[in-house]
């Protein structure tokens, strides 16, 4: 290992995340009792710009009128581009100390994320507020991607970051047939067989962006989230889409409607099975060092200190769901 190392992001439960647009009472207080570990309060793209200014009193009034129990809650405003940013900031951040998060959308360089850390950072002194305010940032644009690493060491406050697959699309104009989903041009023919045919594999060209955020993320001590999946009629689509996510490494996604929060948990939940083999791996590996080895077979398989590392994760997870409110 490195002798260069950050430390972990403020630990939370991240494995869903609700959108909810800011302008829609009815669908925030759905949000407060849903099955979301954080839910984000839109002021930026499902808001129209007449309705911003009552979009954040609404969420003014969400962050200190709604019972949210353990819920982490964050705010997406609206990008450092527009001139809706910092009327969001003051107006929202002055007034809720409950504020968990802002979700910075559209983040081009490490400068965005110090921008509106200068300004929080007043805003808290002058509020005496002891809490401080984690930043999440969306990754989606080729500047974004082009400058993650850089973005992932943009501020102490930093903790996730989210890649949005629907407006990189627009960005490297790639053409994308459902946010989050694949396209079926995308793909590659095998070798010719016996007979001469070649079979047509479809590939994901969101891959090579989501594995460069994810090993930024883990990295510099943040947590990768997955973008949103927009068809949440395809469920086959949307199950297969989330395993993947996870398997590469993301820590959760975002959700476009509470009916895909299960599913989401569920995909970034470790499984029984897993939780099982996990808690094996590390009784396994203490009893190695008592026995003066650095290695020991289970299952057929050698497991050794990467192993424990894995291991370890995967139960500080599993523990960190058991100990959440229901």
């Amino acid at each position: 290992m490195s002798l260069t190392s950050y430390e972990p992001a403020t630990p939370r439960l991240h494995r869903s995340e609700l959108a909810v647009p800011a302008s829609n009472p009815k669908m925030i207080d759905k949000a407060s009792r849903s099955a979301a570990d954080v839910v984000f309060l839109d002021l930026e793209d499902s808001v129209a710009p007449d309705d911003k200014p009552r979009a954040r009193k609404n969420a003014v009034a969400a962050l200190n009128d709604i019972d949210w129990g353990g819920k982490t809650l964050s705010l997406r405003i609206n990008g450092l581009d527009t001139q809706y940013t910092y009327r969001d900031v003051i107006e929202v951040v002055e007034a809720c100390p409950r504020l968990d998060l802002l979700f910075l959308p559209k983040v081009g360089v490490a400068a965005d994320v110090y921008a509106l850390d200068v300004l929080v950072t007043q805003i808290e002194q002058t509020c005496k507020r002891e809490k401080r305010i984690g930043f999440e940032v969306m990754i989606e644009t080729a500047l974004g991607l082009c400058n993650v690493e850089a973005i992932a060491q943009g501020s102490k406050r930093l903790e996730a970051m989210c890649f949005g697959s629907g407006d990189f699309a627009a960005s490297t104009s790639a053409r994308s047939t459902t946010i989050g989903g694949l396209n079926p041009d995308y793909g590659v023919l095998s070798e010719a067989d016996a007979a001469g045919k070649r079979a047509y594999y479809q590939l994901d060209p969101w891959h090579a962006a989501q594995s460069r955020i994810v090993a930024a993320c883990r990295a510099y001590g943040l947590r990768p989230i997955d973008g949103p999946y927009s068809d949440f009629n395809d469920a086959a689509g949307f199950q297969v889409s989330s395993l993947r996510s996870a398997a590469l490494g993301f820590e959760g996604r975002m959700a476009i409607h509470p009916a895909q929060l299960e599913g989401i948990n569920t995909a970034f939940s470790p499984a029984p099975e897993e939780v099982a083999r996990a808690r094996r791996i590390v009784a396994a590996m203490a009893q190695a060092a008592r026995d003066g080895r650095g290695a020991v077979q289970l299952d057929g398989r050698m497991i050794d200190i990467a192993n424990i590392r894995m291991a370890e994760r995967l139960l500080a997870k599993a523990d960190a769901i058991a100990a959440a409110p229901r």
